[in-house]
Parts: C-alpha cells; structure tokens; sequence
C-alpha cells in the first residue's frame, strides 16, 4: 500500500504543478453538456495523474472527472482532478485535488490535495490520517450543543422534508460553518469541526475524504447511513459521538 500512496502523492503533486500554472496565469472557461464549467487546467491535471499511475499500474481502472473510466479490474483509482472549478475560475482558494484507490468495492487509500489553499492530506486504510506528515485526529466532541456543523452542497436537501430536521440541528448545534470542498473534511479530520452535511455530491469528489475521516477517526456515510461506493451522491461525515445521533434525527421524517 505505501508503493500506491507514493504514487497517488506524487501524481497529486504533477497535478498541483499544472493548476498553479493555469492560477497564475489564467483560462478559457468552457462548459459541460451538464452546465458547468471546464478549464485546460481540469483536462492537463487529470493527463498529469492518469500518466503517473498508468505507468505504475498499467492493469489498474482509472475513473476520472475529465476522461471517464477506463479498464476493469480489482483496482479502481478515483480522480478528480480539479475538484472546485468555480472556484478556481471565481479565483478563490478552495479547491482541491481528490485521488482515491478502491479494491473490490472497498476505499483503501485517499490522497486530498489543496495546492492553492496550501495542505495536503492523505491516509490509507489502517495506517492513519495525516496533514503534510503530521498525523491527525478528529475532535472529542460528544454532545450537539458544543458542536460545530459545516455543510456543503444542500441544494437537493433543501426540497426534502429532512430539511426542517437539519435546521433543528443547526438550532441545537454550537455554531453552523459552510466550509464546503475539500476544506470542511479536512476541518473535521484534524480536530476543526465536527458534523459534515452534504446533499449533492460524485463520489470522485468524496472518496479520497472518506478515507481520510475515517482514519483520523470519524464516521463517513451517506445520509442514508449507507457506506460510500460508487453512486454515492450525498454526506454525512463526523465524530463517532454525534454521527449516529445527526443520522438518526436527519431520518425521523
């Protein structure tokens, strides 16, 4: 496994190389049959990635955001490469690049990259979760009233009837944040804040989280509960304590 993470780190890295590039200098923006935006800075990152880990593994999947899914096999790399394109065209800092490996079904290895914001973080199954090499932890909190909730993208939610259920939750909470991205999960591995609610998600944009909460010890699911695969679309992310209590209220509907 260290061979793989060296390698998902190293591609994270040529890919840094390639958004700092285009950051500095700017891009055309171009759009997607879904609407949103793509830059050259997507399509260069993910060549970067798929280059390094294609020589390393040549019988390895490859499933990314800019290029789609290529091979079969036990092993799936999942990459998106540039996790936050409004943002990077907005010029704002919070985006990331998100590399994750699967095996059968199961998330091993997740490496996050935010070259502009300035951290890496990484983990693999087993051996922990670290921030640029220093090893990471979620907080301690056990009860909603000092807790700290970050959400995402909630726009599905907020046409559920679980949307009445997250706003007693904010009430009850300590204090509600919208770090989104890369950084609210980063936030909660290293101790920041405690519950991550997201409604509308890919799982090329979770996956390498997921493992990286996990091992900094929080609980990482759906909003169903349901463990992250391939067709997740939504997060519930957060210190062991709190995880089954937001769940269970999230759900009494």
């Amino acid at each position: 496994m260290q061979q793989a993470l060296d390698t998902a780190r190293e591609a994270a890295q040529a890919a840094a190389e390639v958004i700092r590039h285009y950051w500095r200098h700017g891009v055309r923006v171009e759009r997607k049959a879904d609407d949103t935006p793509v830059t050259v800075a997507d399509r260069e990152a993910e060549q970067a990635i798929r280059r390094i880990i294609g020589e390393r593994y040549p019988d390895h999947a490859f499933y990314g955001e800019e290029f789609g899914r290529q091979g079969e096999g036990d092993f799936l790399w999942l990459v998106d490469p540039l996790d936050g394109t409004k943002s990077f065209v907005r010029r704002t800092p919070f985006l990331s690049t998100q590399i994750a490996l699967m095996h059968r079904g199961q998330l091993v290895l997740g490496v996050s990259s935010a070259p502009i914001f300035g951290e890496t973080m990484w983990a693999t199954v087993g051996g922990g979760a670290f921030l640029d090499g220093e090893t990471v932890h979620v907080a301690g909190t056990d009860t909603l009233a000092q807790a700290s909730i970050s959400t995402g993208n909630v726009a599905t939610l907020t046409a559920d009837a679980r949307w009445d259920a997250l706003g007693q939750l904010i009430r009850d909470s300590n204090r509600i944040r919208g770090y989104g991205d890369f950084c609210h999960y980063h936030l909660l591995a290293r101790g920041g804040l405690d519950v991550v609610v997201e409604s509308d998600v890919n799982i090329l944009d979770i996956a390498a989280l997921a493992v990286i909460v996990r091992e900094a010890g929080g609980v990482f699911s759906d909003l169903d509960g349901n463990e992250p695969g391939l067709d997740t679309r939504s997060v519930l992310a957060a210190v062991p304590v709190l995880h089954e209590t937001v769940l269970r209220r999230l759900q009494r509907t």
